[in-house]
C-alpha cells in the first residue's frame, strides 16, 4: 500500500521539478537579477511586468513565450512574444465506432446481425491569445493583455 502512494508522490515531484516558476528563472538568471534595484526585484518575484524590462527581464516574469514575431521598421527591430490560452472546446458528437447487435427475429427464429452506431463526444483544441508583449531594441515598449470581465 505504500509503495503506490511513494510512487504516486515522486512522480509529482518529478513534475513540479520540470516545471517553470519564477523562482527558477530567477535562479537561471541570478547574475541579471542581482544587478537590478530592489523594487525591480520584487516587482519580478511578484510576477509584474513593466514597460522598460529588457528581454531576459520580462522572460523572468513571464516565462517562454509560446510563439515569437519579429519585424524590422524604421524605428529598428520590433520582436513581439505571444502568451497562449490552449483549452478544449466541446464540438459535438459523432460516430466513433459500430456495435454487432445480434438479435432474433421471433417469427423465423433466425438471428440478425446489424451494426448500431456508437457517439462519442468530440473536442476541439482551441487557443487564444492571453498575453502579447511588444519589445523595441531589446526593451518592453507595450504589451497588450485580455481584459477580465
Amino acid at each position: 500500500m505504500i509503495f503506490p502512494r511513494l510512487l504516486i508522490f515522486l512522480l509529482g515531484l518529478l513534475v513540479l521539478a520540470g516545471c517553470s516558476t519564477i523562482e527558477n528563472r530567477i535562479r537561471d538568471n541570478a547574475a541579471e537579477f542581482a544587478s537590478l534595484d530592489q523594487r525591480t526585484q520584487e516587482r519580478i518575484k511578484s510576477g509584474v511586468l513593466e514597460v522598460g524590462y529588457t528581454e531576459r527581464m520580462a522572460f523572468m516574469v513571464l516565462g517562454a513565450p509560446d510563439e515569437k514575431t519579429e519585424k524590422r521598421t524604421a524605428k529598428g527591430i520590433e520582436t513581439t512574444w505571444i502568451y497562449l490560452r490552449v483549452r478544449d472546446q466541446y464540438a459535438g458528437s459523432a460516430i466513433g465506432h459500430y456495435r454487432r447487435v445480434h438479435v432474433r427475429d421471433p417469427k423465423s427464429g433466425e438471428i440478425i446481425t446489424f451494426l448500431r452506431p456508437e457517439y462519442v463526444d468530440v473536442y476541439q483544441r482551441v487557443e487564444d491569445e492571453r498575453l502579447r508583449v511588444i519589445f523595441q531594441d531589446g526593451k518592453v515598449s507595450a504589451f497588450e493583455q485580455e481584459k477580465k470581465r
